[in-house]
């Protein structure tokens, strides 16, 4: 099983690229927000899904471990297959999803390609009863919202979980409480601290 590449971009198409690691050229699909971080002829690093049927190997490439552990994730909803789980992380970056599970926005499932209304209802609500991936603090069955480092600051992330964990001591339920935190954080126009955080998200759960 592969877990990661490290190598020289040798190409990059439209949904794949090929990666040069010692002489041997990888052939992984992955997403628009993927491949447009790589360079023909600089070095890469992508961490790996390996899919392995009867007639190919198939490798997924993501360029933190966080989105391949949420690719993953997406497909043990019933209707979503690899090429819709990479839609979804192509129109949503793990803490937009994250926020989006917290809230139950089908709207913002449905912006994904191939995701139609029954589909984003039907991920809206099952995720949100799974939780979030394994290995990864999510919603459901950890502390609190872990942000992607490529969509928001560590400080934004930690006062995010600090609000949570803030929420959850006042006795409010881990899963209503990411859920007004995700809310609240919407409110703010640049990340904010966890005090404010933390009273927008108590007038969330007030209403």
């Amino acid at each position: 099983m592969i877990g990661s590449l490290s190598g020289i971009v040798a190409a990059v198409g439209e949904d794949t690229a090929l990666i040069d690691v010692g002489g041997v050229g990888y052939v992984v699909q992955s997403g628009g927000r993927t491949l447009a971080r790589l360079q023909v002829g600089a070095p890469a690093r992508l961490f790996i899904e390996t899919h392995v049927r009867e007639d190919a190997i198939k490798l997924f490439g993501f360029a933190s471990e966080e989105e391949r552990a949420w690719f993953a994730h997406l497909q043990t909803i019933p209707g979503v297959g690899a090429k819709v789980a990479l839609g979804i992380l192509d129109a949503m970056p793990p803490e937009a999803l994250a926020d989006a599970i917290a809230i139950q926005d089908k709207a913002a499932f449905a912006r994904a390609n191939g995701v139609g209304p029954k589909l984003a209802a039907r991920l809206a609500t099952e995720l949100t009863g799974k939780g979030g991936p394994k290995g990864f603090i999510g919603l459901g069955g950890g502390a609190a919202l872990r942000a992607s480092a490529n969509t928001a600051s560590p400080a934004a992330a930690g006062a995010r979980a600090e609000a949570v964990s803030a929420l959850v001591n006042l006795g409010i339920d881990q899963s209503s409480a990411a859920r007004a935190v995700a809310s609240a954080a919407k409110q703010f126009e640049a990340d904010a601290p966890a005090p404010e955080l933390i009273r927008a998200a108590l007038k969330e759960v007030s209403r």
